[in-house]
């Protein structure tokens, strides 16, 4: 049997929850937190694109064992660190924040609950190129389903 329940697809979804995909951002602040474990960098970021976003806020963490070093080497690469700081494995939380870059921006459950994940990283300036593709090929298909039901009206 098969059964229609209205609503069953964005239950446990946040209405203030940011979609998945890929956001142009700014770094507005970085906090190191200290753990036995796993000590991170408790990261927010200011969506800058696209505009239907702007201003939302994206929280993530980044994690400082030896074994997820690579990505904070990346954020920092990609985000354009000083590459000499980087090279003498100094980080300077002023210095991080007012950075551009890309974040690709998944969420995990654990335990019921939802949570921003922070997947993947690039140059800021790869976002015009990467996108105008994107938001045209999405304006033409508006527009040709706009022109298909005026045709149907």
């Amino acid at each position: 049997m098969k059964r229609h329940i209205p609503g069953l697809a964005q239950a446990g979804h946040h209405e203030d929850e940011l979609p998945e995909g890929e956001y142009l951002v700014e770094v507005k602040r970085i906090k190191y937190r200290w753990h036995p474990q796993k000590p991170f960098y408790s990261l927010q970021f200011e969506v800058l694109a696209p505009a239907a976003f702007q201003s939302r806020v994206i929280a993530g963490r980044l994690y400082c064992s030896m074994k997820a070093l690579w990505k904070l080497n990346w954020f920092l690469k990609d985000f354009g660190y000083d590459p000499e700081s980087l090279a003498n494995d100094d980080i300077d939380e002023k210095a991080v924040m007012g950075l551009n870059g890309i974040v690709r921006l998944s969420h995990r459950s654990v335990n019921g609950r939802s949570f921003p994940s922070l997947e993947a990283f690039a140059p800021a300036d790869r976002w015009n190129n990467q996108n105008e593709a994107e938001e045209a090929a999405a304006d033409v298909l508006e527009h040709e389903t706009a022109h298909d039901e005026r045709e149907a009206a």
